[in-house]
């Protein structure tokens, strides 16, 4: 049974009220040859709402996230939901998130709830085409870091500290790019994992207001955490 408090990002599509979120609706240039990918957006947390909370949200809920190694050819040190590449004997976007959560993190896939398959979304410096698969973690596994090579870390993220206003403002980058972030637990999340956090918490009843005007230097930000200037 899908929590009651999970219901809307289950239901509703991520949303970008604020005109701040370009991943929601970044596609491939026509003729554009991608390649298929899902990643799963894993939602822990008590069954039973919170009656006092926004949404409901209850105040050990959760996301699962991993942030990539540094020595990865693409996308190293960012933080990004477990997944990966499509498969040919993949049974379709759910069967490839939770085979590279399960391969990425070690948990047990049979204690996976999936809620929604969202919309695929671009991913242009990697030619994907990205399945966001929404899932609830039923019956939560031991996860922790299977291949050094690939990932630094797997955090279990608690909610309320994405959500709250003084961890989350938006980067940009010198090429361009503007989008959402969160700053948690010694970790920049941004790119496509914060626009689809953000798109969701649009629209899921949790999220509480923060300053859309606060942007801040992408690389700044990523050379402050590193250096241990600033920890979140």
């Amino acid at each position: 049974m899908m929590p009651y408090w999970l219901r809307r990002v289950a239901t509703v599509e991520p949303t970008d009220p604020h005109g701040l979120n370009p991943v929601l609706t970044r596609e491939a240039p026509h003729g554009t040859v991608t390649r298929q990918a899902s990643v799963l957006v894993l939602f822990g947390g008590s069954p039973e709402p919170d009656p006092l909370a926004r949404g409901g949200l209850p105040a050990d809920a959760e996301v699962l996230l991993t942030q990539r190694a540094a020595t990865m050819r693409q996308h190293s040190g960012q933080v990004a939901f477990p997944g990966g590449a499509a498969d040919p004997e993949d049974d379709g976007p759910i069967a490839t998130a939770l085979r590279e959560a399960q391969e990425e993190t070690g948990l047990d896939p049979h204690g996976v709830r999936p809620l929604a398959v969202l919309p695929e979304l671009f991913i242009p410096p990697s030619g994907f085409d990205v399945t966001p698969v929404v899932a609830y973690w039923e019956k939560p596994s031991p996860v922790g870091v299977v291949d050094p090579a690939e990932a630094a870390r797997v955090v279990r993220v608690p909610l309320r500290d994405l959500l709250e206003p003084d961890n989350r403002f938006q980067v940009s980058h010198r090429m361009g790019y503007r989008g959402p972030a969160f700053q948690v637990d010694s970790m920049l999340v941004w790119g496509f994992t914060a626009g689809v956090l953000a798109g969701l918490f649009a629209v899921s009843g949790w999220e509480i207001e923060w300053d859309h005007s606060d942007v801040r230097d992408l690389e700044v930000v990523q050379a402050e955490l590193e250096s241990g200037v600033i920890d979140a």
